[in-house]
C-alpha cells in the first residue's frame, strides 16, 4: 500500500470536515422545515412526532458539529504543517552572500545587506511549548507522512514512564506531573472526576495515543464506530429516555355532536446503565527491569481488548445486545446457498421499515462476520459475478469497495444495503456451535453513550509490591441501546453454519 503523502492526508481531512458540515447544515435545515411546517399550519405546537424527530435532528447536529470541530482542527494542523514545510523548504533554497563575500565585493560592513538585528529583549516574540509527549517526538514516527511507520507501536515513551515511575525513577515522574499539568489546562473537567488522590493514582493518556493505537486493535469496533454517537453524562450510573408507548388515536366520528376517538397518550421510561469496561494486568519488576520493551506491548495489548471488548458488548451482550433484542428471520438449509440468502437480506429491511415507518432515516445497515461477506463475495450467477470486485466493470448487483478491515463500510449488497464487517459478531452459536448472525438495522437508532475521551486513564499501583508486582489497569464508563425505537432483525439459522465456500 503506497505511503500517504501530507497533501493526501490534508485532502482526506477536507473532505471529512466537508461531510460533517453537510450533515449538520441537513439536521439544521430539517428543523427548520417542521417550524415553519407547523406555524404555516397555525399551530404552537409540534406534535409528538415532530417533536421525537426534532430531537433526533437535534442530537445528529451536535454530533455532527462535534465532529466537524475535531476534524476542521486535524485539519488547521495537517495544513499549518504544510505551510511550515513549505516555508523550511523556501527558507533551504535562498541563499545570501556572507559578510565577507559583501565587504569583498566592496560593500562597508555592517551597512548593507539585512537590516541590523534589534536586541532580544526588543522584539515581542509569539511562542507556544510542545507537549510533553507528542508523536513527532517518538522513534519511528514518519515526519513527512505524519504517521508512525507500518509495525511501529506508538506511546513506547509514555508507557516507558508510567512503569518507571512507579519504581521511583523521578525524570519520570516529572515528565509525568508535567503531562498531567498540561492535561489540566486543555481537559480538567475530566480531570476532576476521574482522577484519584494518590500522586499518579490516575493518569491521562495522551490523546494522540488513543488515536493511533485504535488502528493496531485485533477486532477492533467497526460496529461502535458507526452507531450513533453521544457524550456520556458526567455523573450518574444511568442513562434515562422517555419511549411513547401508547399513541393518541383518530378514527371516524359515528354521527354528528357525538365523542370522537379518544385515546390516553402514555410513555414508558427506558433506563440504560452505565457500564465499566476494564482490564488489568500485574507485570513483574523484572520483566520491566530486565526485559526490552514489556510494558509497551502489554498497555498495547490492553487498548487492543478494550477496543474489541466493547464492540463485543454493543453485539452480543445477553438482554440489550443488538443479538439479543433483534427480530429473528431464520434461514434453515443443510446446503445453503447465497441465491437463497440473499432474499432473507430484503425481508430484513423490510422488517426494520416496518418497524420505523416515518421515523426511519433510511441509513440501514448490514453487520455480518468476515466469512459470511467473503462467503457472498465468491457467489456466482449463471454468468457473471454477484458482487463486483475492486476494478472491475463486470455486469454485477453489488459492489465491493476493497477497504481493509475496521476502516468503514466494505461494500453494499445487491438490494442496496451497506456492509459493515465484524469479527466480533460470533461464529460459535447454533446447536452446532458453528453459526454466525447477519443484522439489518437502522444505524441512527443504534446509541452510544462514552465519556468523550474514553479511555482516558490509567491507574498504575502496586498492590503487589511484596512481591514485586506492578499493576497497570485501563477503564472507560459506557452506555448503550439499540431500544430507543426497535427495528433491528437479524438472520440466524443452520443456513450460516460454517461456510461451504460453494456458488450459487
Amino acid at each position: 500500500m503506497p505511503t500517504l503523502t501530507l497533501p493526501d492526508l490534508i485532502e482526506a481531512k477536507r473532505a471529512e470536515v466537508t461531510g460533517f458540515k453537510t450533515t449538520y447544515d441537513q439536521a439544521i435545515a430539517r428543523q427548520r422545515g417542521i417550524t415553519t411546517q407547523a406555524r404555516d399550519e397555525g399551530r404552537d405546537k409540534l406534535t409528538g412526532l415532530e417533536q421525537q424527530e426534532m430531537q433526533t435532528l437535534r442530537e445528529q447536529a451536535a454530533t455532527a458539529e462535534r465532529q466537524f470541530d475535531t476534524a476542521k482542527r486535524s485539519l488547521d494542523e495537517l495544513t499549518a504543517a504544510s505551510a511550515d514545510e513549505g516555508q523550511v523548504e523556501r527558507e533551504q533554497e535562498q541563499t545570501a552572500p556572507t559578510p565577507a563575500a559583501r565587504v569583498a565585493a566592496g560593500e562597508p560592513a555592517g551597512q548593507a545587506g539585512a537590516p541590523q538585528s534589534r536586541a532580544y529583549d526588543q522584539v515581542h516574540r509569539v511562542v507556544s511549548e510542545e507537549r510533553q509527549y507528542a508523536p513527532h517526538k517518538e522513534r519511528g514516527f514518519d515526519q513527512g507522512a505524519g504517521r508512525f511507520r507500518r509495525g511501529v507501536k506508538p506511546g513506547a515513551g509514555f508507557e516507558t514512564d508510567v512503569a518507571a515511575a512507579f519504581m521511583g525513577d523521578y525524570e519520570a515522574q516529572d515528565r509525568l506531573r508535567a503531562h498531567m499539568r498540561e492535561e489540566r489546562v486543555e481537559r480538567g473537567q475530566y480531570l476532576t472526576r476521574a482522577v484519584g488522590t494518590g500522586a499518579f493514582a490516575g493518569l491521562t493518556v495522551p490523546q494522540y495515543l488513543t488515536d493511533m493505537y485504535a488502528p493496531a486493535t485485533a477486532a477492533r469496533r467497526p460496529f461502535a464506530d458507526v452507531c450513533n454517537h453521544h457524550d456520556l453524562p458526567a455523573q450518574g450510573m444511568t442513562v434515562n429516555i422517555s419511549r411513547i408507548t401508547t399513541p393518541t388515536a383518530t378514527g371516524l366520528q359515528a354521527t354528528e355532536n357525538t365523542a370522537v376517538v379518544n385515546q390516553d397518550i402514555d410513555d414508558t421510561l427506558l433506563t440504560i446503565s452505565v457500564q465499566t469496561n476494564a482490564g488489568q494486568q500485574t507485570m513483574s519488576r523484572q520483566s520491566i527491569e530486565r526485559g526490552a520493551g514489556t510494558e509497551p506491548v502489554v498497555m498495547d495489548d490492553l487498548y487492543r481488548r478494550y477496543s474489541s471488548g466493547l464492540d463485543g458488548i454493543l453485539l452480543n451482550q445477553a438482554t440489550t445486545g443488538l443479538s439479543a433484542v433483534a427480530n429473528t428471520i431464520t434461514y434453515t438449509d443443510a446446503s445453503p446457498t447465497v441465491a437463497e440468502f440473499a432474499p432473507l437480506l430484503s425481508q430484513a429491511a423490510a422488517g426494520v421499515e416496518a418497524a420505523m415507518l416515518d421515523l426511519a432515516t433510511g441509513d440501514n445497515i448490514a453487520i455480518m462476520n468476515s466469512r459470511r461477506w467473503f462467503w457472498l463475495n465468491q457467489a456466482m450467477s449463471s454468468t457473471w459475478p454477484l458482487i463486483s470486485q475492486p476494478q472491475t466493470l463486470a455486469q454485477t448487483l453489488g459492489a465491493n469497495y476493497g477497504e481493509v478491515y475496521g476502516r468503514g463500510l466494505r461494500g453494499v449488497l445487491p438490494n442496496g444495503l451497506p456492509v459493515i464487517v465484524d469479527a466480533n459478531v460470533a461464529v460459535n452459536l447454533g446447536a452446532g456451535t458453528n453459526q454466525d448472525e447477519v443484522y439489518v438495522v437502522d444505524k441512527s437508532e443504534c446509541h452510544l453513550w462514552e465519556d468523550p475521551e474514553a479511555p482516558l486513564f490509567i491507574r498504575a499501583e502496586q498492590p503487589a509490591a511484596a512481591s514485586l508486582g506492578v499493576l497497570l489497569v485501563l477503564y472507560g464508563y459506557f452506555a448503550y441501546t439499540h431500544s430507543r425505537l426497535p427495528n433491528a432483525q437479524k438472520i440466524t439459522g443452520t443456513g450460516l453454519a460454517t461456510p461451504g465456500w460453494t456458488g450459487v
